[in-house]
């Protein structure tokens, strides 16, 4: 997933895959998802983002792995 943010216009893409978007839905008002044509989601565009969600929570991110993976993988 990639994350776009321009403040000039307050909006946010989040990009879910490198499928080029053939439609879109709107599931509110200034949020849409992109679609390809066998419905797959390929991308989140948030307009007004930052009065419609905490853009600290997005724009910043956090790594966390399960134990039991990392564990695995050096045995």
């Amino acid at each position: 997933m990639k994350v776009y943010y321009d403040d000039e216009v307050d909006a946010l893409y989040l990009k879910l895959g490198d499928e080029i978007p053939e439609g879109a839905i709107e599931i509110s008002e200034g949020v849409n998802i992109d679609t390809t044509s066998k419905d797959k989601i390929v991308g989140i565009e948030i307009l007004n983002a930052s009065k419609k969600i905490d853009l600290k929570t997005i724009l910043s991110y956090t790594l966390e792995f399960d134990k039991d993976l990392i564990t695995q993988k050096t045995d």
